[in-house]
């Protein structure tokens, strides 16, 4: 989405006028954002009038071509500041993408790409902005198929108006030589040389139709992670790390490389909601940190995707024996000997148990047996995601045990991952689930300016039909749902467990299956919470059971309508547990689609509610 766009010469008049912050607030309102930023307002004032005088007042420049300020890149949150966009004087279709700070200054760390500077009221890591420009580039070239397949080729730069040279030794340190050679840096009197940069690649205007391909191309979504995870272990870049996310990695290596021959021991908490790639910076890390020749490993509870990830590298010809060490279930360090690891990335670590082994009679607390075990310990929590009774994973519990084994804990704002990569890239995608399900209240009450595709069906076979559908383009759509239903099929194979009006029947996943999520015959089935927690499809279709309900203009839980079979409640008669564990459940079932999500409710008055919030799709 392109919030402003239009001609060189209408931008400098809007400038010149001293209306171009009004007249971007009227575009958002016009795209149905609330936006009223008042820091964000005065930055347009201020860094647009700099951007106009770049532009302006060149022969070299034609007043014609296009220009567009805060363009959101499809399937993401972030957006970019500003774009130029024109043929080069052979023709070529180029795009020139500008990151704008009003950094008077900053400091360089030893982490890769990461700066300190003063910004959201205090100090903060951030992305030094030539690599904020960069991953920005690669985003787009990533997710917008049109933009590859017509060869438009993104130039990006960073553009610090207000940075003056002589404090320049730090943002233009040696570290980030890599960085500002794939995306110049410009500081406060560099503005004829950024001049001149745009003039390589914009000589004659387009007419306003290389904005139209970024603006209408064909959106792919990033490739999921668990058909990555091949080239990743190989040590091939397929994810290029966006802003808090280059932080949280950066930080956790250089934690790794700087300590792992000291007696210290570290623990960091990374904090991020449902898409926010925690997953991914665990795995990235893990393919990083193996090729530097180091005792890692990736731990997570979730046996799916666990068993995911070993069986598409046994198909690409990895030995199982192999990944199934680098892949490890969160009981696997009751015995073992401290410090015995170098690093242990721990995800979804809002799952971890108190004890461990088949019948739980196992091991002390599964939190302190991983921060003894290893020299660095990473934990990725997301605690709206505890799902069962047995679930202990908190940033209380995890801090608790640090303290006691003596290791340092990393935690904080800079490690929270606030942006979101799925579900169409929309954080008030995420904000309207918790106002939906009563998890918190949020000011995104409806859909409506959020480009996702959620649909509610009156018929669970429609809904099941679509899918499927979806489903022959790559296997990557499936039916999920809460735990109302016993799993008979478990010992009788020929009964149905979930049967709803209209004749619809269906089993729950197969017994037999460890990669329900990736097989070709699984369709059919339905998925539950512990088969897709921690994966993702192109399109979820979740079944809403009887457990929530809406009565009396409030969403509710009743938790007697869960399954006789359900063990996710078992050992606890905390009622209002049991109400989170709920709306905690279909939150994450709610959020396994990067393009859509289809909704069948069996509650007729929940079904007419969430239809009437998101404008009866």
């Amino acid at each position: 989405m392109i919030v402003y766009s239009g001609t060189l010469q209408q931008f400098s008049n809007d400038v010149l006028m001293g209306i171009i912050a009004d007249r971007i607030e009227e575009c958002f309102a016009l795209n149905g954002f609330n936006h009223h930023n008042d820091a964000e307002y005065r930055a347009f004032n201020n860094s647009l009038m700099v951007m106009n005088n770049v532009l302006c007042n060149d022969s070299g420049i034609d007043q014609d071509i296009h220009v567009a300020i805060e363009y959101q890149i499809p399937l993401t949150s972030k957006r970019v500041d500003f774009l130029v966009t024109g043929y080069d004087e052979k023709g070529k279709e180029n795009v020139v993408i500008v990151e704008l700070k009003q950094w008077e200054e900053c400091q360089a760390t030893s982490r890769d790409d990461v700066v300190t500077t003063y910004v959201g009221g205090a100090i903060r890591a951030v992305t030094h902005p030539c690599y904020q420009a960069y991953s920005y580039a690669k985003a787009i070239e990533s997710f917008n198929e049109t933009v590859r397949d017509k060869d438009i080729e993104l130039h990006p730069c960073a553009f610090c108006h207000n940075y003056k040279e002589e404090k320049a030794d730090q943002i233009r340190h040696s570290k980030y030589s890599t960085a500002i050679e794939l995306a110049p840096l410009f500081l406060k009197h560099d503005q004829l040389k950024l001049r001149e940069f745009v003039k390589q690649f914009i000589k004659k205007p387009d007419k306003g139709e290389i904005l139209y391909t970024i603006e209408n191309g064909k959106i792919k979504p990033s490739v999921a992670l668990q058909d990555a995870i091949g080239t990743l272990l190989k040590g091939n870049k397929v994810f290029t790390m966006i802003d808090e996310q280059q932080v949280a990695y950066a930080t956790i290596k250089k934690l790794v490389e700087s300590t792992i021959d000291t007696s210290e021991k570290h623990t960091v908490i990374i904090q991020g909601g449902p898409g926010t790639g925690k997953s991914v910076i665990a795995v990235n890390l893990l393919s990083e940190l193996i090729r530097k020749g180091y005792n890692v490993e990736y731990v997570t509870k979730n046996a799916a995707p666990r068993n995911v990830f070993v069986t598409e590298l046994v198909r690409q010809d990895y030995k199982k024996r192999y990944v199934e060490n680098l892949f490890k279930g969160s009981g696997s360090f009751v015995d073992c000997r401290p410090d015995l690891f170098d690093c242990l990335l721990v995800d979804e670590a809002h799952r971890l148990n108190e004890k461990s082994g088949l019948y739980q009679n196992k091991g002390e607390n599964q939190i302190k047996e991983i921060i003894r075990a290893s020299k660095i310990s990473v934990f990725f929590i997301d605690e709206d995601q505890v799902v069962t009774t047995k679930d202990i994973g908190s940033v209380a519990e995890i801090k608790k045990w640090a303290d006691i084994l003596g290791s340092k804990v990393h935690y904080g704002d800079d490690l929270v991952l606030a942006s979101q990569f799925r579900c169409g890239g929309s954080d008030g995608y995420l904000a309207f689930l918790d106002n939906l399900l009563g998890i918190r209240e949020t000011a995104n009450i409806d859909l409506v300016d959020i480009d996702y595709d959620v649909r509610v069906f009156d018929d669970p076979n429609e809904m099941r039909d679509a899918l499927r559908e979806l489903n022959k383009i790559n296997n990557k759509a499936r039916m999920l749902a809460g735990y109302c239903y016993n799993w008979v099929s478990k010992s009788d194979p020929t009964a149905y467990d979930i049967q709803l009006e209209n004749g619809f029947k269906a089993q729950w996943n197969f017994s037999n299956t460890s990669t329900w999520a990736i097989d070709e015959d699984s369709f059919e089935q339905v998925g539950c919470i512990h088969t897709s927690q921690g994966l993702e499809f192109d399109y979820c279709g979740v079944i809403i059971g009887r457990d929530l309900i809406y009565r009396n203009g409030e969403v509710i839980c009743d938790f007697t309508k869960r399954a006789k079979t359900d063990q996710s409640l078992r050992g606890s008669k905390d009622i209002n547990l049991f109400d989170r564990i709920i709306r905690n459940t279909y939150k994450t079932l709610l959020s396994r689609g990067q393009k859509g999500c289809f909704i069948y409710c069996e509650d007729k008055l929940l079904s007419d509610y969430i239809r009437m919030i998101i404008g009866n799709k």
